[in-house]
């Protein structure tokens, strides 16, 4: 499905200026639905200017008031040769001069959750370059006092979807390659589900080691021998014998 140029722009204006679904905005502007509803609670596209699709000839008037009215009914936009190969674009993500300041933050976030991608995979997420991404992984980049690592999705610098699918693709290059994960990675790899079904792997304090060969205290020793006396041992009676030179 072709996207109409400046997308986000264009879900701005749409968000201020019409009462469509957030899913028929999402559904035209080749957004996630979330995004649209983070517009129109002004977390997301901050500072953006809405770009009017009927005035730049992407929408009919008529287009936006029949979807207004059918809340199923699904924008068509016109067709614009500027739109062509929108889409889709090769090479690192094109971060606006506004954002830029955050990338390092965003980096730092991807480095610390998600160990398992590659710097290729940040550059084309957050539209970095490789030698930024080292810098932060071997923590020698210029201002690594004050980053502080903060979601790439919350900054608006990729899409939740673009982020599971990078992470599912590189769990599976390491799994195919046969690299043996530490159980830190394999927790962040595996879901919150499947890890509330994991067995805890049983340890034993350090504390509690060489138990079983601690000697008995006197006092228990003293118990022990005393469940051990035979009887005649507790009564030491005289014989008949004593008794007779006794009397004698």
């Amino acid at each position: 499905m072709a996207l109409p140029i400046m997308a986000k722009a264009t879900a701005v204006w749409l968000v201020d200026n019409t009462t469509l679904t957030f899913k028929q905005i999402a559904d035209f502007c080749g957004l996630h639905e979330l995004e649209v509803q983070g517009i129109a609670d002004g977390e997301v596209a901050v500072g953006i200017k809405g770009f009017d699709p009927i005035a730049n000839n992407q929408l009919d008037r008529a287009e936006i008031e029949r979807a207004e009215k059918d809340p199923a009914y699904k924008l068509k936009l016109k067709y614009n040769p500027a739109a062509e190969g929108e889409k889709k674009r090769k090479g690192p993500r094109y971060t606006p001069l506004s954002k830029r300041q955050d990338r390092p933050s965003a980096i730092a976030w991807l480095v610390k959750f998600h160990p398992e991608l590659t710097d290729s995979q940040i550059s084309k997420l957050v539209g970095t370059t490789k030698p930024t991404i080292q810098s932060i992984r071997e923590r020698t980049h210029w201002n690594m006092a004050n980053i502080k690592p903060v979601d790439p999705v919350a900054l608006g610098m990729c899409k939740q979807t673009e982020l599971d699918e990078a992470v599912r693709k590189a769990a599976a290059k390491k799994a195919k390659a046969g690299e043996v994960m530490t159980d830190e990675e394999r927790r962040k790899l595996v879901s919150t589900e499947q890890s509330l079904q994991m067995e805890a792997e049983p340890k034993m304090p350090a504390s509690m080691a060489g138990l079983e060969n601690f000697s008995l205290t006197q006092e228990e020793e003293a118990k022990e021998k005393a469940e051990h006396l035979d009887a005649d041992s507790l009564f030491n009676l005289p014989n008949e014998d004593q008794d007779d030179d006794e009397q004698g």
